[in-house]
């Protein structure tokens, strides 16, 4: 996976992973907290140039408009980790890796999670910056 390095304000930045999810994308939301799709409006912490639009990764926080779901959870602005990203990205040890689809579990502030399971793999990225989701995690690839 390469080195971690730790940004001022305590971001972690993965060095060399591909950011294959930009605002306005639409997510699956792989967890049994009761959103089924939602949209990724704002990635917190993340520094650009004037205009430039805003991308995230594999273990990126994002902020998500719940689209389907529930009637409790729609139209709700909550947290999001991303946990799979159709863009490929290659690992330290040379591997390139792609999931089929975009995915995010929703979390809290603090990162634990609002659901039990997660459906469907995760990769292994996220599941090491994001320790509480890889216990609930069914597959860690």
């Amino acid at each position: 996976m390469g080195k971690r390095k730790i940004g001022k304000k305590g971001v972690i930045f993965q060095p060399g992973i591909t950011r294959g999810l930009e605002i306005e994308s639409i997510v699956k939301c792989a967890d049994n907290s009761g959103a089924k799709t939602a949209k990724i409006i704002a990635v917190p912490k993340y520094k650009a140039h004037y205009q430039q639009v805003a991308l995230a990764t594999i273990g990126s926080m994002v902020v998500l408009a719940v689209q389907k779901g529930t009637p409790d959870m729609r139209r709700k602005i909550v947290r999001g980790v991303i946990i799979r990203q159709k863009q490929h990205f290659r690992r330290a040890s040379g591997q390139h890796i792609e999931f089929e689809d975009n995915a995010v579990v929703i979390v809290n502030d603090a990162g634990e999670p609002k659901g039990t399971e997660i459906s469907g793999p995760m990769a292994k990225e996220a599941a090491i910056l994001w320790p509480r989701l890889s216990s609930i995690a069914s597959l860690i690839i």
